[in-house]
């Protein structure tokens, strides 16, 4: 299974909102990975047949989307940054429904909406309305309801957003799971759940795809640039306004800062091993 995307743009007005956006997803987990008004939204929605792209095409398996119709979304399971449910459905029900809307017989919608229900750690709150629902048990089941049909493609706009730690473990241990036989794209402000789970890692910004590697080679890109330097606390806002500074520590009237330089800033400055949000800070940072 391949998705094409082929000389993509977006234009809002005036606004550009992608720019001629080219590349290959196959099976795997991709990471999408950009700033607030990079254009994951709109790049998302045009993968998934939402948005009518002002330039370019996106094809599957070598075949136009737009064409495709209902058979492409019989294949895709697409969860959007602004979930909503009905609050007065049960999480059962809802599930129902929207597995009927998918196309799925009775007898599979309930026995897939039981298995995601138990897989999302809900099960025992089938039969509660989703009013009574947390903002990280509503998001729990966004993601079920993009994993019924067992769809070939997921498209998932910050599904981690209200999880808490244990809970986005759970969740990339079962995108790890899905990802074996299916194409996954996760777009996600959490660094390290890119760095945890994606096969690679789209940088976006200001509609431009600027790389497309692995978390690994991305943080290669790195080595030798990130350092550590102590200095007094009343020296700190210089600095940061200087370098770009991912981390700042307070000690004993001294301040431990975290700053990308491909030049050893200081003379003390130590270097140290980077990590993915070193990376967004020097490839995405303002």
């Amino acid at each position: 299974m391949t998705l094409v995307l082929e000389n993509v743009s977006k234009l809002y007005g005036d606004t550009v909102a992608l720019d001629r956006t080219s590349f290959t997803l196959n099976c795997g987990i991709y990471g999408l990975l950009g700033p607030n008004g990079a254009g994951k939204t709109t790049l998302m929605r045009i993968m998934a047949d939402l948005l009518v792209p002002s330039t370019g095409r996106v094809l599957l398996d070598g075949q136009d989307i737009s064409a495709l119709g209902g058979e492409f979304r019989k294949r895709l399971g697409y969860l959007p940054q602004d979930f909503g449910v009905y609050p007065n459905f049960t999480a059962e029900q809802f599930l129902l429904y929207i597995g009927r809307l998918k196309g799925l017989s009775k007898f599979e919608a309930k026995r897939q909406t039981d298995e995601l229900l138990y897989l999302m750690g809900l099960e025992e709150k089938h039969k509660k309305k989703l009013e009574s629902f947390s903002g990280g048990e509503r998001q729990r089941m966004g993601i079920a309801q993009a994993l019924l049909g067992s769809p070939d493609i997921l498209i998932l706009d910050e599904p981690t957003a209200g999880l808490d730690p244990e809970e986005r473990i759970r969740f990339r241990g079962i995108l790890s799971d899905l990802s074996r036989q299916r194409l996954v794209l996760l777009s996600t402000h959490i660094v390290s759940d890119l760095e945890a789970v994606a096969s690679e890692v789209i940088l976006l910004k200001k509609g431009v795809v600027l790389d497309i590697k692995t978390p690994t080679e991305l943080l290669e890109q790195l080595n030798g640039k990130v350092w550590s330097v102590t200095v007094p606390d009343f020296e700190e806002t210089e600095w940061t306004r200087t370098y770009p500074c991912s981390n700042v520590m307070c000690q004993r009237g001294n301040s431990i800062l975290r700053l990308i330089s491909d030049r050893k800033p200081h003379p003390s400055a130590i270097s140290v091993p980077p990590n993915m949000e070193d990376m967004y800070l020097k490839y995405l940072g303002k």
